[in-house]
């Protein structure tokens, strides 16, 4: 009955909004209608939420989620999302130039980045945290004022380690493998990320450990480019994530990859 209800809803938007047109401006739902696919940004250097298998395929929850979503707006299984690596840095810039239709990207919600792009109802809440090797005495942030601070370039995190770090010196990586090494390697004394990913490392990696603390508050959710064109396939994108929470499938989908 729900997905009966839900494509007549579908249907009715594809008439209403004028989809008979040669709107095909991408993030728009008429654009994901008429091509039958989701071109998703996701990331392949976040685990669990978005990497690249030993097979070349993408996986991880965030590109699970996007392949639901697709599903969801398109209701076919086959070629229904396309996904297009992104980063820290370029993701952005990949939605507002129409390279994907949305970003399901490790994407936390802020203030400043309201203002360059529309963003779905949260799907996870993640915090900033600091990772050292097991060794280490460091147990507050305050501790790391003055010393070497590792973070990603692009993050919230880097931000909020200049604010709450003036003293310290800051090494960027374009990317969280690269950034864990340095820590391995002994150029700094600590990274600040997101919990959700850093967990990941902690597991994977004995040399590592997660300090009980969080900094901050970081609702993860979907982006879409800013604009008035956006906002169908945003507001079903809502319908979606609140009905796949309410089923129980988010959560599901949660405990599958370790984050609950």
């Amino acid at each position: 009955m729900f997905k009966k209800i839900v494509c007549i809803l579908l249907f009715m938007s594809f008439f209403l909004c004028g989809c008979g047109k040669n709107d095909t401006t991408p993030g728009t739902l008429n654009a994901v209608l008429k091509r039958k696919k989701l071109i998703v940004g996701v990331r392949t250097d976040a685990r669990p939420f978005g990497f690249i298998g030993e097979d070349g395929y993408n996986y991880g929850f965030d590109v699970d989620l996007g392949s639901e979503l697709a599903l969801y707006l398109v209701n076919r299984y086959a070629n229904a999302v396309e996904y297009v690596p992104v980063t820290a840095q370029n993701r952005i810039a990949y939605l507002n130039s129409g390279k994907v239709d949305c970003l399901i990207a490790t994407m936390s919600i802020t203030e400043n980045r309201s203002k360059l792009m529309d963003f779905s109802v949260p799907y996870y809440e993640s915090g900033q945290a600091i990772m050292v090797p097991h060794w280490s005495k460091i147990s507050t942030l305050k501790e790391l004022n003055g010393q070497r601070v590792i973070i990603v370039y692009g993050s919230t995190s880097e931000i909020n380690v200049r604010n709450e770090l003036p003293d310290s010196t800051i090494m960027g990586y374009k990317n969280y493998d690269d950034a864990v090494k340095a820590l391995k390697d002994g150029l700094a004394v600590a990274i600040i990320a997101d919990d959700s990913v850093l967990l990941d490392y902690v597991y994977r990696d004995k040399y590592f450990k997660l300090l009980p603390g969080r900094y901050s508050v970081e609702p993860y959710a979907i982006a879409f480019r800013k604009g008035k064109d956006t906002e169908s396939l945003r507001q079903y994108t809502d319908f979606f994530l609140k009905e796949y929470a309410r089923t129980g499938k988010l959560t599901r989908l949660q405990h599958k990859w370790g984050l609950n």
